[in-house]
């Protein structure tokens, strides 16, 4: 860098090198919104099909368990192509890499949509999972490149509504696609989008100079891809999300097939661990994990990723159980938070520049955690927008900790190593979702247990409590209509009806109450970041 440009460069931007932008000569916001609408349209599918599952079941004469693997093999092919994505767009070209993700992506998800049985959509599904794993990390390393660190709060800002905002607005529109018209539409509507979206990174993102010599020059070099590595770091991320996803279905270690995927997932851990420390082009540079700026970037991404998935799948699931409500309303008791969320996002890509990570971090896993509080007042009473306001919260308080988080993440990585911190976020929310919902299931799973042998204590012949309650529902179904015997049954059937479903708000209040305490967890660990300058 010349000595004239180095003179106009802010202060805290002295690394930065035009030579990576992808902008070309174009205005780098222009290529924010282009990658941020592949991005968007790729995190969406996380989420979209959640609420379309017993539609799926239904048209396709299966059980809802058999249908759930449309999102785990979903999650299981996104988490192993972000571990490669650093190195092939670095050994073949970003912007080639990064089209070919999107393509394969736009043709699978309409594929998906024309599935004529259980086996053709998860075999669809599973490459439109491939090809999305490899988007988000590359459209995160090219705002990365295309922005010094002064402007990347505000960069990431966009990129942020589309990881953030979509998880929300995913039952939103898959509910109502699935009410009105079939579920086939949650994956044919990434078509036109995917089309689109092809076009415009084709015409006006760029393959920077500096990437073309260094895949020219790993080239020349004979620089192979860690194959062992890869089938190394692949393992254990799969049958992680494996054991994950089907554990609480499965019974966890009751079931030989998590025993079995147990097995391998530390085998792999402990085999994949030296290996990759050792290599001198690691798959996944797991030395920048144990830093302390990066690695507490990392395990923040964790909770965050837990917190945003975990919520995102379990408000629309109490609704529709215990209150009645249809997928698009369900979905959309989230839509004020995805709204509250983007101006959010907006307003800290500012802050971002004149307020220190950690703080803003912090302060985000606060609000967080008190949302999560708020909702421990669950009761059959709770209303729409007692579940809105609880989204509104969140969207104040997630901007506040993935923007700074992600920003704070590059702080200090060479130029050169963007793409591999771009798949290590990603892994972690990716991972730290699949946590989030792990731990959800089995708490709501165990308690809902606990609760009702607690409550069934009280549900003996001895009880006045019970008696009188017994009486008074005998009375008034007799009055309805039918004998005694039959007024008693259907009294008797009716409480325990009542005791179920108190159980299962007990469950899910102690829910909240974990994930209150994950976001609590968050804020010691943001206060311990360095000061970015």
């Amino acid at each position: 860098m010349s000595a004239a440009t180095a003179d106009a460069v802010p202060v805290g931007d002295e690394g930065f090198d035009p030579a990576r932008s992808a902008a070309g000569g174009r205005n780098p916001w222009l290529i924010a919104v282009v990658v941020s609408i592949a991005t968007f349209m790729e995190v969406l599918d996380s989420t979209i099909a959640n609420v379309a599952l017993r539609y799926i079941a239904g048209s396709m004469g299966t059980s809802y368990d058999d249908a759930s693997w449309v999102v785990t093999s979903y999650l299981v092919a996104n988490a192993i192509v972000l571990t490669v994505s650093s190195f092939i767009s670095k050994r073949y070209g970003r912007k080639p890499f990064y089209l070919v993700c999107l393509g394969v992506f736009t043709l699978s998800s309409i594929a998906c949509g024309f599935a004529w049985d259980m086996d053709s959509l998860l075999f669809f599904r599973v490459l439109q999972g491939f090809a999305g794993g490899g988007m988000v990390p590359i459209s995160q390393s090219i705002l990365a490149d295309s922005f010094p660190p002064s402007k990347r709060g505000q960069a990431f800002a966009i990129f942020g509504i589309a990881v953030v905002v979509a998880p929300v607005v995913g039952p939103v529109v898959g509910g109502w696609l699935s009410d009105n018209l079939s579920w086939h539409w949650c994956f044919l509507i990434n078509g036109p989008v995917g089309v689109v979206a092809f076009i415009l990174v084709g015409l006006l993102v760029q393959e920077p100079q500096a990437a073309v010599e260094e895949h020219e020059r790993l080239k020349r070099q004979g620089v192979r891809m860690d194959v062992v590595g890869f089938l190394l770091v692949a393992t254990f991320l799969g049958s992680l999300q494996v054991v994950l996803a089907r554990g609480q279905t499965l019974n966890w270690f009751a079931s030989e097939f998590i025993v079995i995927f147990t097995v391998i997932c530390v085998v792999s851990f402990f085999l994949m661990i030296p290996w990759e420390m050792t290599r001198e082009n690691p798959i996944l540079d797991l030395r920048m994990v144990v830093t302390r700026q990066f690695g507490s970037c990392f395990v923040v991404m964790l909770a965050i990723g837990a917190i945003l998935i975990a919520t995102t799948q379990f408000l629309p699931e109490l609704v529709q159980q215990f209150y009645g409500y249809t997928a698009l309303l369900a979905g959309l008791t989230m839509s004020p938070g995805g709204v509250v969320t983007f101006v959010s996002m907006l307003v800290v890509g500012r802050l971002t520049n004149s307020v220190q990570p950690k703080y803003l971090i912090a302060a985000g896993a606060a609000i967080v955690a008190f949302s999560m509080w708020d909702l421990t007042r669950l009761n059959p009473d709770s209303t729409f927008w007692y579940f809105a306001w609880s989204r509104i919260y969140i969207g104040i308080g997630l901007p506040l900790i993935f923007l700074p988080i992600t920003a704070a993440s590059y702080y200090g990585i060479p130029p050169d190593k963007t793409d591999q911190a771009s798949a290590l976020i990603n892994v972690a929310r990716n991972i730290g979702g699949s946590i989030g919902v792990s731990i959800s299931q089995n708490v709501l799973a165990v308690r809902e247990q606990f609760h009702h042998s607690r409550l069934v204590e009280n549900i003996i012949p001895s009880n006045p409590a019970y008696q009188e309650t017994l009486d008074m529902m005998s009375r008034y179904f007799s009055d309805a209509g039918g004998g005694a015997v039959a007024a008693k049954e259907r009294a008797i059937a009716f409480i325990g009806e009542q005791l179920q479903a108190q159980a299962g708000y007990m469950a899910y209040i102690d829910v909240f109450y974990v994930l209150m305490l994950l976001s609590l967890a968050a804020i010691p660990l943001a206060l311990i970041l360095r000061r970015v300058n």
